[in-house]
């Protein structure tokens, strides 16, 4: 089954010494909520495109968001599907010509993809109860 959330908050470390980041998904509508630590860079881009920045070039998210868009697919939703070995996995669920498509990828670019925008996010129950 799964579970809607959404992207709670972004944690940006960017001290000389120390470089981390991380995001918190919590349920929608519920109290359950836990992190995913990310690249910095990711970090940045998620931050990016929900504040609406643009950039004067197309970054690597804002790419995907184009070439989406240029082959009529719509980013259906995310979802986080697994967690193995501590590495959570996702995927983008893509609508074209009315059919799902699945694409694997990173959590934290998933995310990034469908930032600032009202692309659902879901983890799978079998995930939230390995991390709540």
């Amino acid at each position: 089954m799964l579970v809607r959330m959404h992207l709670a908050r972004i944690v940006i470390v960017d001290a000389d010494e120390e470089k981390m980041s991380m995001i918190v998904l919590q349920e929608h509508n519920g109290q359950r909520a836990f992190p995913i630590l990310i690249g910095i860079h990711e970090a940045y881009a998620i931050d990016r495109r929900i504040r609406g920045a643009s950039p004067p070039r197309p970054m690597t998210h804002d790419l995907i968001d184009r070439l989406l868009g240029e082959l009529d697919c719509e980013l259906e939703q995310i979802v986080i599907s697994e967690l193995r070995d501590s590495t959570f996995f996702a995927k983008l669920v893509l609508r074209r010509d009315g059919r799902l498509i699945e694409i694997d990828a990173r959590p934290s670019d998933a995310i990034a993809v469908g930032a600032g925008t009202e692309t659902p996010i879901y983890v799978d129950d079998s995930v939230l109860k390995e991390v709540c």
